[in-house]
């Protein structure tokens, strides 16, 4: 099985296993799409600038505040969630949850696929 085969399952692994995850996508730091399992009318190259932007901003505000490194990033909209987490050095792991998640579970789950992302990269 090749990389990408890999990271699309550990998405698709994702998604089926909560059904809260309503997409999710492995980005590069520098905002690049690495995979993605993302509906239609999502534009992959915003996404990716965005976390790009958010993280840049969330590593500089987690050093600056001396809060260690960054390891997650959480924004709560009045529709839903989005969380950030770093999957391995050069990567994080998006994901879009309903506003109804459960959100420990969210995180539970999340932690799985970051390590298998990790894995995957590594």
């Amino acid at each position: 099985m090749s990389r990408t085969e890999a990271l699309n399952t550990a998405l698709n692994n994702l998604k089926a296993s909560s059904g809260d995850v309503e997409a999710c996508a492995v980005v590069s730091e520098d905002g690049l799409i690495i995979a993605s399992a993302l509906p239609q009318g999502l534009e992959e190259t915003q996404i990716a600038a965005m976390s790009a932007a958010l993280l840049a901003m969330g590593a500089r505000t987690s050093t600056e505040l001396k809060r260690g490194q960054l390891e997650q990033l959480f924004v709560r909209g009045s529709s839903g969630y989005v969380v950030l987490m770093q999957a391995g050095p050069h990567a994080v792991l998006l994901a879009m949850a309903r506003k109804e998640a459960k959100l420990g579970l969210i995180f539970l789950d999340l932690s799985r696929a970051a390590e298998d992302v990790k894995k995957i990269l590594s």
